[in-house]
This record gives structure tokens, sequence and C-alpha cells, in this order.
């Protein structure tokens, strides 16, 4: 039974700091399938939270599902960000209110350039990421900002799409697999980038395969099978658990 969470603070958390993003009983389908299966979470403002499962656990549909990109169909449920209501929102709006999903397949723009990517995302005037700070945060995107995006390596194209969401001022990343692909030394500098960001009050939910690194880089960690919540609770506290790794992350 999911019992709704209250908006003041997060229970599932050891501390009783504002819960920033709530998740309560959110239910959702690819057609008749029933993907997302009543789940209810809390992140704080500035937390890394790791969204880890196997495959088919319903990772990525919840992150869509938070996202409000339409598909999964989210049926039942509220999702709120910083007190307000993104549930009844479309993607557009959600996204507005604060959202900045970075997708698996990235979606860099044939024919625009590095700079041309960053410019159509970036509200005007820009409040805290102006191109010049992404630039400082991505320093081979400085480099590279005459080129066109489709062009650049894997890892470069992640970078971009990162900055792209960044570029909306958001208040919460959502990252889908941003690790898939890439060398593990581009692995390691994108992972310092989100720590920086982290450190700047960036609220971030990543969802990835390589459970270990998701966990060495998270606070906390909500793992997912056949689409409910089995764990929730610290990072620290999956990384020393032999058991629950084996069963629910084959590792």
């Amino acid at each position: 039974m999911n019992v709704k969470p209250d908006f003041s603070k997060n229970a599932n958390a050891a501390t009783t700091a504002p819960a920033f993003l709530s998740v309560w009983d959110v239910h959702a389908y690819y057609g008749e399938s029933y993907i997302v299966q009543g789940i209810s979470f809390n992140v704080h403002e500035g937390e890394i939270l790791a969204l880890l499962g196997r495959n088919g656990a319903g990772k990525t549909s919840t992150l869509r599902s938070i996202a409000r990109t339409g598909s999964p169909m989210v049926t039942r449920g509220e999702i709120w960000l910083d007190h307000k209501p993104l549930h009844n929102m479309a993607s557009h709006e959600a996204a507005a209110a604060g959202l900045g999903l970075v997708p698996e397949d990235r979606r860099i723009i044939p024919g625009l350039t590095v700079e041309e990517n960053l410019q159509l995302a970036q509200i005007a005037p820009p409040i805290g990421w102006s191109l010049e700070r992404l630039y400082d945060l991505f320093p081979r995107l400085g480099e590279r900002r005459k080129q066109e995006g489709v062009t650049l390596s894997g890892g470069e194209q992640q970078m971009l799409a990162i900055a792209r969401a960044l570029a909306r001022d958001i208040k919460v990343l959502l990252l889908d697999e941003p690790y898939e692909g890439l060398a593990p030394v581009i692995v390691d500098e994108i992972e310092k980038t989100l720590i920086h960001i982290k450190e700047q009050g960036m609220t971030t939910i990543i969802v990835e395969q390589n459970a270990v690194r998701a966990l060495e880089l998270a606070d906390r960690a909500v793992i997912l099978d056949t689409g409910g919540i089995v764990f929730d609770g610290t990072a620290a506290e999956v990384l020393e658990n032999e058991e629950l790794r084996a069963e629910y992350l084959a590792i």
C-alpha cells in the first residue's frame, strides 16, 4: 500500500530536509503493458539519486513519466517539483517548470553547430548558465563551438546534451544511460562535471546500467523490479549489501 509522501519532509531519507521532487503512486502504461506500477519516492534538492534495476525493470519509463513525455502514458499518481504539481502538465510545461531530460539517444539537432544547439535551448537572458559558463564546464565544447553537433564523438555529444539541458536553467537533471558506449576516461570526465554541478545545488536523477559507477556517484538509490520499488535508501547501503546487488542488479 502506498502512503502519500509528506511534501514538507522526505520520509525516505535520513534527514528532515524538505523534499524537492516528490513522486507519489505513479502508474504508467505502454499500450496494454503495465510498466510503472505505483511507485513513490522523494528527492532532496542538490541530491544525486541513482534509479537502478535490471533491464525491463521500468527505469527509463519512470524517468519519462517524471518528465511528462506522454510515453508511457501516466494514468494515475502525482509528481511535484518545488511544491508545484507537474502531473497534469504536458512535457513542454514540465520542462518550463524546471525538468531537463537527457535521453539515451541525446537528440543532437542535425545541421546545427554546438553553439547553435545551446543557443536554441537557452533561455533569454540566461539566469545561471551563460554560454561561457557552459564552455568553462565543458572545455571540449568551447573548442568545438563552431562544429556541427552530430559530428562530435559520443562522449562530446553526451556533454553537449547535458550542457543543452543546463542552458535552460533547469532545477532537476534527468539522465538516461549517460555512460552508454563511452570510454572510462570520458565517463570519469562526465562524473566530475556532475559532481561540480551538484556542488552548485543541482538535483540529478541518473538511470544507468553501470550500477557500480552510478552508486559511487550517487547519494541515494532507488531500485526497481518489474515496475515497483524494492529498495529506497543510501547508495552506500547498496554497495555494502552483496545479496541485494546480486538479486536485483546482477553485480
